[in-house]
């Protein structure tokens, strides 16, 4: 299953290549604001579907721009399929973009590849067996302390969208951090975390294709995935954290305030925040430590030199 999955994917990933040559000429619409789909994705995910379909006529599909129109409707096994992650990064030509499938067993993701068609780079993993880049077998990051991690996320980006909570967040982890990334593909992001490339991610409004074939990755490379409160069944909660062990633990408090599932002090705490307006309800908590000592060097520092601080 996992051989007929990559041949899938790199089929679909030979269709990407061959559009991004003359991305100007893709035809792209509009599924909402900042939402885009093109024929390619359209292209690469018709070729998903024969191909899977074709080895197993009795599977169940559920992909994203088709939903479950293709395959057995009461199959045990369903393929997730996200053909193009990264949308508008490819139509941009910013090339980090990529092919996520899952297969899923009564409900469990059991099978998985992501396939970055401009590296080249091939993300496998089947339950219980590892997860490969490449072959070669890969395994989360062995950081321990949040102050030296990079951890990667996506920013809210339809209407409706909580921006000023969205940034309150960001805040908090920036802070505690080494740096924070946003490429635009969150199979790929979870893949990254899997190969221990980043320490962590996080990010809300997921759908399950764009989860499901990087949350085995991880777990398979011994990282940890959930929700923001750390709870495992997240597949469909639309908000996705992931990282090493420690990391993990160490994401959930600080995250955790923000997940839709937490208490009701803490949301009120979080509304409280965002709607906030005064200055100092800005200014994000002092991490602890060694940062409070460099905090408070920092003025000194600036004043003997008799400069300005630069914010």
């Amino acid at each position: 299953m996992l051989n007929v999955a990559i041949k899938a994917a790199r089929a679909a990933g030979a269709i990407i290549n061959r559009a991004a040559l003359d991305v100007e000429s893709v035809r792209i619409s509009q599924k909402q604001i900042n939402d885009f789909v093109t024929e390619v994705d359209h292209a690469s995910e018709k070729i998903i579907i024969e191909t899977l379909l074709t080895a197993y006529p009795g599977h169940g599909i559920l992909a994203e721009e088709s939903g479950t129109e293709y395959g057995a409707k009461d199959s045990e096994f369903v393929w997730i399929i996200d053909p193009l992650d990264g949308t508008t990064n490819f139509i941009h030509g910013f090339p980090v973009y990529c092919v996520s499938i899952a297969l899923a067993v009564k409900g469990k993701v059991e099978q998985a590849v992501i396939y970055d068609p401009s590296r080249n780079d091939l993300f496998t993993a089947t339950k219980g067996r590892g997860a490969y880049l490449n072959e070669r077998r890969i395994r989360v990051s062995k950081r321990t302390q949040l102050k030296d991690c990079l951890i990667s996320t996506g920013f809210p980006f339809r209407p409706g969208d909580n921006f000023k909570a969205y940034m309150n967040m960001m805040g908090d982890v920036m802070q505690r951090t080494a740096g924070i990334r946003r490429p635009g593909a969150a199979a790929l992001d979870l893949a990254y975390v899997a190969a221990g490339f980043t320490d962590g991610f996080f990010e809300t409004g997921l759908s399950i294709w764009d989860v499901a074939a990087g949350s085995l990755l991880v777990t398979e490379a011994g990282g940890l995935v959930g929700n923001f409160t750390g709870e495992a069944d997240f597949l469909e909660q639309r908000e996705c954290l992931a990282g090493s062990p420690r990391i993990y633990g160490q994401l959930v408090p600080i995250l955790g305030k923000y997940s839709k599932f937490a208490s009701a002090g803490d949301k009120a705490a979080v509304r409280q925040a965002a709607a906030a307006d005064a200055p100092e309800a800005d200014t994000p908590p002092k991490a602890e430590g060694a940062a409070d000592a460099a905090e408070s060097a920092a003025p000194q520092a600036d004043t003997a030199k008799g400069e300005d601080a630069p914010f």
